[in-house]
């Protein structure tokens, strides 16, 4: 297993070595439309354990929606994050 590693290390290495215009991409297409393209797709952020507390009125909402109310709690939150984010880049 350690020789499958040290090679996949060294064939990196040549590729990395070489010019761009000199790697063969032929066999992968050039993507020239962009439009289904989905950002973030496979970002995954480090999840962190928290405590909070939460009014009872607000988790019970949050749970009638079934499994996956954490899930939920994380969307809102990181949706109210962008907004943010948006208002102080303008």
């Amino acid at each position: 297993m350690k020789k499958a590693t040290e090679k996949q290390a060294e064939e990196l290495a040549a590729l990395a070595a070489l010019p761009d215009d000199e790697i063969d991409t032929s066999d992968i297409p050039e993507i020239v439309d962009w439009d289904k393209a989905v950002v973030g797709r496979f970002y995954r952020p480090i999840k962190q354990a928290v405590t909070i507390r939460l009014d009872a009125d607000v988790l019970d909402w949050l749970k009638k929606g079934g499994k996956g109310y954490q899930t939920k709690v994380n969307k809102i939150l990181r949706a109210v994050m962008e907004q943010q984010r948006k208002k102080t880049a303008a």
